[in-house]
Order: C-alpha cells, then sequence, then structure tokens
C-alpha cells in the first residue's frame, strides 16, 4: 500500500493524553534560540536552500481573507493587532528545519513538531497550553479495473493541525485528501469564517469525514462484487483477494475509529476552546463520523463472513472430489476382485474351461460397473 502512514505511538508515550508543558520551558526554549550557549546573541542563519513545504499563508480579518502574499511572522504579527484576525499556514511534509522555524514563530511545542514531521501519530487531540494539536487520518479510495489480491483499494495519510488563539497551521501528509479546496470553500463562508481558527479546523474535520463516508460506499460497492464471486460457481472465488479486502479494510479503520474519542471530546459541554457555534457543527461531523464507524464494523462482519463462506466451500469442494474418487474406486475394486479371483493357481476352479467363459467375465464386470456407476450418479457421489 502506497503512502501508509505507520503506527501510532505504543503506550507509554503521550498518545492521547493531555500533554501541558511546564511553565517556565517556553521561556527558556525562547532564551536558547536567543542566545549562544556563552550568553551571547546568536548570529542571523542564513537562508534555508530546497524545497519548501509552505503551500499557502492567508491572512483573514473578520471573516474576509487580506489580498497580497504574506510571510507567515509578518500575517501573525498583523493577525494579532487586529481583534478577529487569525493566520492558515498551509504546510506540505515539511522537514525538521522547516518545521523548526516555523514552531519558534507560532510557540509550538517540540513534542507535537516532532510528531508533525514524522507523521506516525493516531487520531488524537492534545492541548499544550493555548494551542490545541489535532491529529487526522486521511483516506482516500483508489479506482481499480478488477479487485485483485494484489488491488490498492485504499490509500491513506495525515493531516495534522495546530489550533491557536490567532492561528491555525494545517500540517498535510499524503495525497488523500488535498486541503486547497476547502480554504476555496471556507472563503466562500464569510459568517463561519468570523468564527476564527476553529472554523477553519471544521472545515478541514468535514472534509476528512466526507471522504470517509465515500471510501465507505465505495468499498460497500467491492464488498458487493466480491460476495458475488464467492458464490458463483463458475467463479475461482480465490482466497487471496478476500484477504487483501480484509487488510485494506483494517487499514481504513486504523483511520475511522480512533477519531471518535477526540469528537466526543471537541463537542462536549466542557470544552471550553472551541466556540459554541462551531461546536454545533463539529457535532453533525460526529453524526457522520458514527455512520462511518458503524458501516465499517459491518463491512468486518461481513467480510469474515464470506472469508468462512468461502473456506466452507473449499472444505465441500474437497469432500466432494475424495466422493468422486472413492466411488471410482469402488467401480475399479469389482474388476480387481474378479481378475484377482481368476488369477489364483488351483488346479480345480469352476469356469476354467468353459467355452464362453472370457466373454462372461467382461460381460459380469461391465454389468457390476453400470449398476455401481448409476447408484452412485442417484446418491450426488459422480
Amino acid at each position: 500500500m502506497t503512502d501508509r502512514v505507520a503506527r501510532g505511538r505504543t503506550a507509554g508515550q503521550h498518545g492521547d493524553r493531555a500533554v501541558r508543558p511546564r511553565a517556565w520551558a517556553a521561556p527558556v526554549r525562547a532564551m536558547s534560540r536567543i542566545l549562544n550557549a556563552d550568553g551571547s546573541p546568536r548570529t542571523p542563519q542564513p537562508a534555508r536552500s530546497g524545497r519548501s513545504g509552505i503551500v499557502d499563508c492567508g491572512l483573514y480579518v473578520d471573516g474576509e481573507r487580506r489580498p497580497g502574499r504574506f510571510e507567515y511572522a509578518d500575517a501573525l504579527a498583523a493577525a494579532r493587532r487586529e481583534r478577529d484576525g487569525f493566520v492558515w499556514l498551509g504546510v506540505h511534509e515539511p522537514d525538521l528545519t522547516e518545521m523548526t522555524e516555523i514552531a519558534a514563530t507560532f510557540g509550538l511545542h517540540e513534542l507535537a513538531v516532532e510528531d508533525a514531521v514524522k507523521a506516525e501519530q493516531r487520531p488524537k487531540l492534545e492541548h499544550f497550553g493555548e494551542i490545541v494539536f489535532l491529529v487526522l487520518r486521511t483516506a482516500r479510495y483508489c479506482e481499480h479495473a478488477e479487485l485483485t489480491e494484489n488491488s490498492e483499494v485504499v490509500e491513506t495519510g495525515q493531516v495534522m493541525l495546530f489550533i491557536g488563539p490567532h492561528f491555525l497551521i494545517s500540517v498535510r501528509h499524503g495525497d488523500a485528501c488535498r486541503l486547497s479546496p476547502v480554504r476555496a470553500d471556507l472563503e466562500a463562508k464569510r459568517d463561519l469564517l468570523r468564527q476564527g481558527p476553529w472554523a477553519v479546523a471544521y472545515a478541514i474535520t468535514d472534509r476528512v469525514v466526507d471522504l470517509y463516508l465515500e471510501v465507505s460506499d465505495r468499498l460497500e460497492d467491492d464488498l458487493d462484487v466480491l460476495e458475488a464471486d464467492v458464490f458463483d460457481r463458475q467463479s475461482s472465488g480465490r482466497i487471496q483477494r478476500i484477504y487483501q479486502m480484509k487488510r485494506e479494510l483494517v487499514e481504513f479503520k486504523r483511520a475511522v475509529v480512533p477519531l471518535q474519542r477526540p469528537l466526543i471530546t471537541l463537542t462536549s459541554q466542557a470544552n471550553r476552546a472551541v466556540p459554541q457555534e462551531v461546536r454545533r457543527y463539529f457535532r453533525d461531523v460526529q453524526d457522520h463520523l458514527s455512520r462511518t464507524v458503524e458501516q465499517v464494523n459491518s463491512y468486518d462482519d461481513l467480510l469474515n463472513s464470506i472469508l468462512q463462506a468461502r473456506l466452507a466451500q473449499v472444505t465441500v469442494d474437497q469432500n466432494n472430489d475424495m466422493r468422486k474418487i472413492a466411488a471410482w474406486a469402488a467401480i475399479g475394486a469389482v474388476w480387481t476382485a474378479i481378475a484377482g479371483i481368476y488369477g489364483m493357481n488351483f488346479d480345480n476352479m469352476p469356469e476354467l474351461r468353459w467355452t464362453y467363459g472370457y466373454p462372461a467375465i467382461w460381460a459380469v464386470n461391465l454389468a457390476l460397473s453400470f449398476v455401481l456407476y448409476r447408484w452412485f450418479r442417484r446418491n450426488g457421489w459422480l
């Protein structure tokens, strides 16, 4: 599976629980960025060469985007001067150096920065002071002409959101969910944009969950085809395809199911970080996610049933083959038994010098074979 995001961190690390930095940690890191080890001011670092992960940086005031291009540091300073201003910085697969520079400007926690670069997290919600770190796993359906044991059905990626008082930073990994259409749609909704960075967080989450629904609907079509092939006696119904579909469904399930807990937290009345109006929108997203989770669980059960049915078919086919072999062996045993009797080396045996003995033995063999064949056919053995 291409563009797969690795497994989240194991238990024992910060996982889904909120990790709050100590009160003195941020000032110490800030001073260490300004001063060298000997206490002298640091010299400005030369501009970093190479590909930039910054896709777009927009300054929004009172629900409208200010025209022009902005550096994120200048945009953040301008947003802080406005009462209803905020910055939406979009980043695609940044390296550690670039993400560290962004973190220094926006005051992001170093643990969240590490997560944003490595993209090895499961869906979660963490609080770092006034900044909220939300991790989403994205999914996209991959078109394929035919489902095979090597087909890629679901492509996954990650979107990580840093939500602060005057900014939202979206860090995207993979191409499963592009955010430029989300920005274009949201900029046409001024009333929603007035809600600030959390409105952007809702729009991105809504887009991710909508893609879940699309993937879920397409997976249902694949399962219908797979189920029809399994019960079609003319089809081979290779079991490898079922296992491949099972793997793809598990990958999709890892993206969908863990997101329930962060959304429950965001829609909770006790969560004062999210504006009340935006919480209503998040509840709609939660409803869509619940529907997707129910579908995924039902698909998992259906796929298990299909797998069990195919295994049962294999067992039945093997039993049918064994019955056919046993039936033909019984027919052959008639010829062997008669040939064995008349192959004995006894002098005084009846019919040895009978003129019609040879054709009579052929007639008896053929007659018994025909009777056995008809009997086995009538009982479904042949």
